[in-house]
């Protein structure tokens, strides 16, 4: 073991994520360590998101925040990092627009385009491209002192794509569309490429102190049944079957996987035998609908209620909470469930609406 630190005081999370019988779900958020929050506005100041991202001691500070204001209510800190830092480390420029969210200014535009050429023949070093992230994971891990255990995590490979082509979040989807329609074996070929280096990375962060890892598959629902089939499960599979191995090779335990391929409803039966130990549902499932797709296979559902349940009234919280308690039967089963919502917190959010909405699964689940 390279690092020695504290054990865990709760570790609610991972024994549920390796399908374990457990007194209560564990609970956290996605994006629970964000602009939501006061202090996060506070400790960030006027710096750049990726320089917050880039310094060790922000990204740790910006990690335990959620931790020490929902002390005893949150059973896992996620590293405050981005899943563009994989493009970055290829050689692209991302860029963080006020109010627009990230830009490439020179997105990958063709095969022929000589960019495309040079991502692809350029060595991409992650343990040291990406050292600032396990850094920041083996410092929050330290503080942490085993009060919940840390979340690592990384796009999945066509999220990852769908970036570098459009060159930001998009409705259309017009270039990444127009990759896998008109040069699919190029885009086969850089998805291959994200793939080997999310491992890695995966790998590393879990050698700097990351107890779980999350692969966030944000555009997923974006393809077709057919184009998923081909764009996205191939690589997602591919994290999945090369990780426990390289986690291996640096003589390091297993940990639980979790996968996120958001919008991507139909995709539940398949993805189911990827090897995941968790698949995480966004809220366009229905709890009851899930647990029966699944049926006896060992995977644990971590989800689902809608973040924007978030925005209303206390009863329409606990009328969320409740319908996810009921339609996972976890007073039935103590097992197999996660509790999160069905993507990251909005911003916005009252703080004490999430507090509520985290007092409510304890109360519902007893």
């Amino acid at each position: 073991m390279e690092h020695s630190f504290a054990p865990l005081q709760n570790d609610l999370i991972v024994r549920a994520a390796w399908g374990k019988k457990v007194e209560r779900p564990p609970i956290w958020v996605m994006r629970q360590a964000g602009r939501y929050l006061p202090e996060y506005h506070e400790a960030k100041g006027n710096k750049d998101f990726f320089e917050c991202c880039r310094t060790p001691e922000i990204a740790s500070t910006l990690t335990l925040q959620p931790i020490e204001r929902y002390a005893g209510l949150i059973d896992a800190a996620i590293i405050f990092s981005d899943i563009l830092v994989i493009p970055q480390a290829m050689g692209m420029t991302v860029e963080m627009v006020d109010k627009k969210g990230p830009h490439f200014p020179n997105p990958l535009t063709s095969p022929d385009d000589g960019q495309y050429r040079e991502v692809m023949d350029r060595h991409c070093d992650v343990s040291k491209e990406l050292d600032y992230v396990y850094k920041a994971i083996t410092m929050t891990r330290t503080k942490l002192n085993g009060r919940v255990p840390l979340i690592g995590f990384c796009g999945a490979p066509w999220t990852l794509f769908c970036y570098m082509t459009e060159g930001g979040g998009t409705k259309l989807f017009k270039e990444s569309k127009t990759w896998i329609y008109k040069y699919p074996e190029e885009t086969k070929a850089l998805l291959q490429k994200i793939a080997e280096l999310c491992v890695e990375y995966l790998a590393l962060q879990v050698k700097a102190g990351a107890q779980l890892i999350q692969v966030f598959d944000s555009w997923a629902g974006e393809l077709s049944p057919a184009a998923f089939k081909k764009f996205s499960e191939p690589y997602l599979a591919y994290i999945s079957q090369h990780l426990p191995g390289r986690l291996k090779e640096y003589g390091l335990e297993p940990v639980p996987m979790i996968v996120f391929p958001k919008g991507a409803w139909y995709s539940l039966d398949s993805v189911s035998n990827l090897g995941y130990n968790v698949v995480g549902l966004d809220w366009l499932h229905d709890p009851a609908e899930a647990v029966k797709v699944i049926g006896d296979r060992p995977v644990v559902i971590q989800g689902n209620a809608d973040p924007g349940v978030l925005y209303g009234s206390h009863a329409a919280i606990t009328e969320a909470v409740k319908n996810m308690v009921d339609g996972f039967g976890w007073h039935e089963r103590k097992s197999g469930w996660i509790c999160n919502l069905g993507h990251g917190i909005t911003p916005f959010v009252n703080p004490e609406d999430l507090k509520f909405f985290f007092q409510e699964v304890h109360r519902l689940t007893k």
